[in-house]
């Protein structure tokens, strides 16, 4: 089954994380060809030349490739997912399976409909309430009310006048710019309400509840529905419509923080009253899903977004999404020391005997092999160090020092600020350091091959370093022999029971296959 929502943020984020690396490629080669003097014309004919060759090569075509890249995803990942609450209304209508892709509804909000909220800000969520109350401390003790990014049936309100529940015989009145309504959690049948008790978690704003019973409640469940930019008497257009919800009792605007609540609050989003009334996208609204039998449907096509504001929307919602990866309690999740010795690898799919198992984890022999050539590397910069400070010469210094320690570089930059990350931590947020940390090998072993020179003479010298290539790489191709099918797929008896037979591919007693 094909995902078109948050299931794709991980392979954003692996795309995004390689751009990183093509930047600071192109960093390392425009500083290459600087020079302290521009004297010449024909020098800078040629300084603009490889300029502008760079700018081809190394801006223009990977970011040509990295669009590219993403215009495929869209094409193919058309479907609707689990995900689908975290985008907006109008990325929600291209996605097949989602309820609001080729569908119809009545164009204009009417008293007596049921509807779902949505709040415009990116990931911001779905006006959402539930049985649970909030706990004791926080607030008055009154029915949760929460911004929910996922499509769910308490997700539900219905439109009343703010004196009565019945809806209107034969056409219902539409609603307009101004009105004074009450929402009613169609679920719960507690109204939408605020007062002036502070928000769980945003201390200047106002908490935002449920209260009342089958519709009765009282003055402080009574909003004035604005829209953004209208006039009085304009009529509100469901999707297309930006509205704001003016609490009566307390001039508040409804608004979505963006702060997870904690485990009480089901890690939903808070939604509290703000008294800050200027207009931003956490406290502007649109209506998503209306149903009223009473009024005429019209097609929602002409809602369906371009490339680029997919696109962009799509950055939008993994920034926010990845921000807002907290390590839960008791919750196993990777940290950064495990990577280089590749302590412990990733679950991806399968739990017993009758599933593929599929696990990602690092090739043993190439993973152990880097992180031997990180030491010896920081040992053969200090004997060079030392023997050039002596008066000798060492043909490959230069190459070990600056090309080597570039590399040492771009593994640091790309590795030690995760100890500084309180978000949650997976296994590939190590890939980009390891290409480094892989290179960084490649000339630590290819250096140490040559200096057989030193010991032995010719043909022995040679022969040594093809024997050293070819051990070096039969072991990394027989360990991928070895290990495939933990990227493959794993099926029987799991590594820690009888009988099964990757008992003698688990190393480690941390690698959980």
């Amino acid at each position: 089954t094909l995902h078109s929502s948050l299931s794709a943020t991980g392979f954003y984020e692996a795309v995004n994380k390689h751009f990183i690396v093509l930047c600071w490629l192109l960093w390392v080669c425009l500083s290459s060809w600087v020079r302290p003097s521009f004297s010449s014309f024909f020098w800078q004919v040629d300084v603009a030349k490889h300029f502008l060759a760079r700018v081809v090569g190394l801006i223009l075509l990977p970011l040509f490739l990295y669009v590219t890249v993403f215009a495929v995803h869209f094409v193919v990942l058309n479907k609707s997912g689990p995900g689908d609450g975290f985008f907006s209304s109008a990325f929600q209508s291209r996605l097949m399976g989602n309820n609001l892709y080729n569908a119809s509804m009545p164009e204009y909000l009417a008293y007596g409909s049921t509807i779902t909220v949505k709040n415009l800000r990116i990931a911001g969520g779905y006006l959402h309430s539930h049985w649970h109350l909030y706990p004791e401390g926080v607030g008055s003790r009154q029915q949760q009310v929460t911004a929910y990014s996922h499509k769910d049936y308490n997700n539900l309100w219905l439109v009343h006048r703010q004196d009565d529940n019945n809806s209107q015989s034969g056409s219902p009145d539409l609603v307009r710019h101004g009105d004074i309504i009450r929402l009613e959690h169609k679920e719960t049948t507690r109204n939408l309400h605020s007062h002036l008790h502070e928000a769980p978690l945003t201390k200047k704003h106002f908490q935002v509840t449920g209260y009342g019973i089958n519709g009765t409640g009282d003055t402080n469940d009574l909003w004035q529905l604005e829209v953004c930019g209208g006039r009085k008497g304009d009529l509100v257009k469901v999707l297309r419509s930006k509205v704001r919800f003016l609490h009566r009792a307390t001039g508040c605007v409804l608004y979505s923080s963006g702060k997870t609540l904690p485990k009480w609050g089901w890690e939903q989003v808070e939604v509290t009253c703000s008294p800050y009334l200027k207009e931003t996208p956490s406290s502007q609204w649109n209506i998503e899903d209306h149903i009223n039998p009473k009024l005429p449907n019209i097609s929602l096509s002409v809602l369906k977004p371009h490339f680029l504001e997919i696109l962009l929307e799509s950055h939008i919602v993994m920034i926010r999404g990845n921000s807002g990866l907290k390590p839960k309690d008791n919750e196993m999740n990777s940290k950064p020391w495990h990577w280089p010795i590749n302590y412990q690898g990733l679950r991806f799919s399968g739990v017993n005997e009758t599933e593929y198992r599929v696990y990602l984890l690092g090739n043993p022999v190439v993973w152990w092999l880097n992180l031997a050539s990180l030491g010896l590397y920081l040992i053969m910069v200090a004997v060079a160090s030392v023997t050039i400070q002596r008066g000798f010469s060492l043909e490959q210094s230069q190459v070990l020092m600056r090309g080597g320690g570039l590399l040492l570089l771009g593994w640091l930059l790309h590795y030690a600020p995760f100890y500084t990350m309180g978000r949650v931590l997976y296994y590939h947020h190590y890939f980009p350091a390891m290409l480094f940390s892989s290179m960084l090998t490649g000339i630590t072993v290819d250096i140490l091959l040559n200096s057989a020179d030193l010991i032995l003479q010719p043909p022995y010298s040679d022969w040594m370093q093809r024997v050293g290539q070819m051990v070096l790489l039969l072991s990394v191709l027989y360990s991928f022999y070895l290990f495939h099918p933990l990227s493959y797929g794993m099926t029987g008896p799991l590594a820690h029971e009888p009988g099964s037979a990757m008992a003698g591919l688990k190393w480690m007693d941390s690698w959980e296959f």
